[in-house]
Parts: C-alpha cells; sequence; structure tokens
C-alpha cells in the first residue's frame, strides 16, 4: 500500500538530498557499482576492505565513500532455529575511531526504516557523528532482507511506478476492487521471489545478528545508537541480551506498547501535529503564497479525480503521492521550504514534480528510477513482526477516527493497515518485548514535535525497558529525532552518555 505505513524512518531527510538533486538545489549522482565487501573469516573476525558505491538496493548517492570508509561481510544464520544451516551474509560498513589510545569500542548504528540500508546512509550522516567517532569505530550495517544482506525484493521499477499511480484510498466498489488487486499482486510478488527469506527477516533474528556482529567487532558490550525503527530494534537486543548492553541511545522512539493499527493512528496525529506546526511557521514568517489546510484537502480531492501533469517521463502526481509527498518534507524542518515549493507549484502552476520528487524521498526512488529495496523490506519485516492482519470490515470501522485525527493524513494510513493482508507468513507478535531487566542504562530520547514517532512513545519504551533501564529524556522542537537537530543541549547530553558514561538526570529537557 502507501509508504506512509513506514513505520518510522530516519532516511527521509537523506534520500530528500538524492531526489531533489533534479530540481537543481543540491549536487546529486546516479546510482551505480557494487558494494565492496569481504566475508568474515572461519574465527569470526572481520576483513576489512575499501567500499565501493553503494548499489541500487542500497540507495544512495552512487559515489564510494571514500578511503578512509571500510566494508566487509558477516555469515549468520538465515534461520537461528538451525544455527549450523544456510547462511546469509550481513554487508557491513566502519569508519576507524581517531584516538586508538582512548577508544572505547565499536559504536553500531541502525537508522531506522525498516528497510533502511546502514552501508548506504552512515556515511552522508558521519559528519553528525564527528566527535563521537573520536573514541569509537562508528559501524552499521544492511538488516537481514535489507539492501545487500539477502535483500527481499517483490515488484520491478516498472511494477512498482504503475502501482503508485493507482488509486489506493477508495472511494467506491470499483476502486476498491483495484487496490485489493494491487495489494495482492504486491504479496505474490513477494512469494514468489522471496519466499526463502520472508519467515526470518523478524526483528527479533536481526537482534541476534546484532550481537553476532558485537562478537566480531571484538566487543565485550554492544554500544548502539538506534534511530526510530532503530529503538524498537535496540529494545529487541535489550531484552534479549540485557547483560551485553553496553552504552545504548534510542532517538525517535517508536511505542513499543501499541499494534500496528494505534500505531498508525498515533502516527498519523503526530504527521497532523508537524503540518500544523509547518503551516504556523509558514504564516509566522509573512511569506507570500503560504498554503492553509483547507488549500491543502482541496488540492487532494482535486487529485482524488485529475492526477498533475509533471516533467518526469510521463508521470503523473496522484493524491496518495501527494499525501506521502507531504509527509516526506516533514521529517525534517529542514525540508519545509521544499514543501512550500511543492505546494505553490501544485496549486499555482498546475504541475506536481517536486511533491513527485518528495514522494519518491520516501519511496526510496532514485531519480534515475531505479528503487532501493526500502519499501520491500519494510513490508516484510513489519509483516514477519507483527501477528495482527486487517480486513477491509476492519479499516472501515476505524476509518472515521483517522479522518478526525487528520483529514490530510488519515484516510491513506487507515487503508495502509492491508498492507499484511494475505501476506505469506505469520507475524511473531502483538508487540514487542523489550522489558530489559538488569542492562546498563539506556537514553531515550522523545521529540515533542515529532511526525513518525509520537512523544509519548518515549514514555513508554522507558517504562517497558524497567525501572533504571530506560532514561527518558525530552527534546522540545521538530522533526524526526533530536541529536541530529543541531540543538547544542543535546548534543552536549547524548555525547557525555556515549563518551563519558555521564548518564543524563531524570528529567532532562533540552529545547
Amino acid at each position: 500500500m502507501s509508504p506512509l505505513r513506514l513505520r518510522a524512518t530516519a532516511l527521509a531527510s537523506a534520500a530528500l538530498a538524492i531526489v531533489l538533486a533534479a530540481t537543481g538545489c543540491e549536487d546529486g549522482r546516479p546510482i551505480d557499482g557494487k558494494n565492496g565487501s569481504d566475508r568474515a573469516s572461519g574465527n569470526g573476525s572481520l576483513r576489512w576492505k575499501k567500499c565501493s558505491a553503494p548499489t541500487a538496493a542500497q540507495g544512495g548517492d552512487g559515489k564510494a565513500p571514500g578511503r578512509a570508509w571500510e566494508c566487509a561481510t558477516l555469515p549468520v544464520p538465515l534461520d537461528y532455529a538451525r544455527p549450523d544451516g544456510e547462511k546469509i551474509d550481513l554487508a557491513l560498513i566502519r569508519l576507524k575511531a581517531q584516538d586508538t589510545s582512548r577508544r572505547i569500542g565499536s559504536l553500531v548504528f541502525n537508522f531506522g526504516g525498516p528497510g533502511g540500508s546502514g552501508v548506504a546512509t552512515l556515511p552522508g550522516f558521519a559528519d553528525s557523528y564527528e566527535k563521537l567517532r573520536g573514541r569509537y569505530d562508528l559501524v552499521s550495517f544492511d538488516p537481514r532482507g535489507v539492501g545487500e544482506s539477502a535483500g527481499v525484493r517483490c515488484q520491478s521499477d516498472a511494477e512498482l511506478d504503475a502501482s503508485a499511480q493507482l488509486d489506493m484510498t477508495p472511494d467506491d466498489d470499483a476502486e476498491l476492487r483495484t487496490a485489493l488487486a494491487s495489494n495482492k499482486a504486491y504479496v505474490d510478488a513477494c512469494r514468489r521471489n522471496a519466499a526463502k527469506v520472508l519467515p526470518h527477516v523478524t526483528t527479533t533474528n536481526t537482534a541476534r545478528d546484532l550481537d553476532r556482529l558485537r562478537a566480531a567487532l571484538g566487543d565485550a558490550k554492544l554500544h548502539y545508537f538506534g534511530i526510530s525503527y532503530g529503538t524498537e530494534l535496540g529494545g529487541v537486543y535489550a531484552h534479549l541480551f540485557p547483560k551485553k548492553v553496553g552504552r545504548a541511545v534510542l532517538d525517535a522512539v517508536v511505542d513499543p506498547t501499541q499494534d500496528p493499527l494505534r500505531g498508525g493512528l498515533g502516527q498519523t496525529k503526530g504527521f497532523q501535529l508537524a503540518l500544523g506546526n509547518y503551516l504556523k511557521d509558514c504564516a509566522s514568517q509573512g511569506a507570500a503564497g503560504c498554503p492553509t489546510q483547507d488549500r491543502i484537502t482541496d488540492l487532494l480531492k482535486q487529485l482524488d479525480v485529475k492526477p498533475l501533469p509533471t516533467s518526469q517521463g510521463g508521470r503523473r502526481l496522484t493524491q496518495d503521492e501527494a499525501v506521502n509527498g507531504i509527509a516526506a518534507a516533514l521529517y525534517s524542518k529542514d525540508t519545509w521550504k521544499y514543501l512550500t515549493v511543492g505546494l505553490q507549484e501544485a496549486m499555482g502552476k498546475g504541475t506536481g514534480d517536486t511533491l513527485l520528487l518528495l514522494f519518491d524521498s520516501l519511496a526510496g526512488r532514485n531519480p534515475d528510477g531505479r528503487y532501493s529495496n526500502l519499501q520491500a523490506a519494510n513490508r516484510a519485516i513489519s509483516c514477519a513482526d507483527a501477528e495482527q492482519r486487517y480486513s477491509v470490515d476492519d479499516v472501515k470501522a476505524n476509518l472515521a477516527e483517522f479522518r478526525k485525527a487528520s483529514p490530510v493524513f488519515g484516510e491513506s494510513a487507515a487503508w495502509s493497515l492491508l498492507g499484511c493482508t494475505d501476506w505469506p507468513v505469520k507475524g511473531q507478535w502483538k508487540a514487542p518485548d523489550v522489558r530489559a531487566e538488569g542492562a546498563a542504562p539506556i537514553v531515550v530520547i522523545g521529540n515533542t514535535g515529532d511526525p513518525a514517532t509520537p512523544y509519548e512513545g518515549a514514555r513508554k519504551m522507558a517504562r517497558q525497558l524497567g525501572e533504571g533501564v530506560g532514561i527518558e529524556v525530552t527534546y522540545r522542537g521538530e522533526g524526526h529525532g533530536a541529536y541530529n537537530s543541531g540543538n547544542a543541549c543535546m548534543t552536549r547530553a547524548v555525547d557525555a552518555y556515549l563518551l563519558d558514561g555521564k548518564v543524563p538526570a531524570v528529567g532532562t529537557s533540552c529545547s
């Protein structure tokens, strides 16, 4: 269904820089090349070598990350019930610590999704972690089912383009049949093309992979920085391996207590809150042509009847693509300006180029028309995790509540609940277990203006981790996540913990 069903991702701003290259706003290059990695040796050590450019499946800017970066692969069991059976290779990337005399260990990142390639993402964010690099090797990876780690692939690029042009928020029986047929075609394609890995791409298995990675890196404890979905992964790891938790930070926190329906509703409210904050900010600056919510909803009604033309190879901007394009721009306050451009372009000029590029950033589509496997991996991991399977009747029963939560995002979010309907693999849990009694303190950061992982999730994660384990910290700001917001107070608090072991005081707040 719609890319808005992504549980949470920290990748939207990075992808945005790539797709907006087509507008001349940034310098961008097409993706090409293969991941330059090598396997781990049999004794558990890793063989690092120079990285080449990320593959199309991983996404990225098509440029190798530079001489200082090293890549490798780590073999892990496809099925942990058969640990000596078939193996898959996890793609890894590393930037070594600068001060080797004071090196703490490796700091492993997961940037979210689920479905984001850490190999492609970490180099683009590395400047934000330069101080941490003083004493840590910065490490990331493609989780199982993602990128070059046995990446799930379902439909072709052309099929994904075609399905994006369909109306996935049906208004009548004919549109409903079309939407259901499209969803079934996608599920069937996943069954045909990825049946071997689909049962094994659970977050629990990825947490087990994390512990294999910790051991292969030579660390007694896992030092971890999880963002967005990476917070859920970190919580599951802490539950499974509480005594192996080192210094860990969870930023932009997924609420571990919610099922997909409640989580989707919460995310809908989060995007609506962020949209309202964006509209107020635009109006407060006195800029000409600031949009209003009424004008946005009018635009979406018009797009439901007649999509807008674009200059992108005959592609049209549909209602669904516009909704998700708006959502993409709300992940960071830095990209609000592109949303203004896109809305003014659609409302004033009757063209949809910028909103379509914003949609592409969320969908994992690159300027050359190739998709990363973000969408496929996201759905495969989400459906392998959650046991809930929603019906059309479930959607209809909850549609009014979603619409009330947001006249812009509600309908798309409600219909996206069908994403796991008829999925060929049963889900593992109703909600993840993140209880981690005995673990070291884990810093849990909530952002009051976060659209994708609403602020309340941080408190619930901290409580679920357990007393003395989950240390809640608040950032009163905008965008998805806090550490990379540029807020000096937040940076100091996190750096003091990761570098010096100073646990933030209870009630720490930054604005």
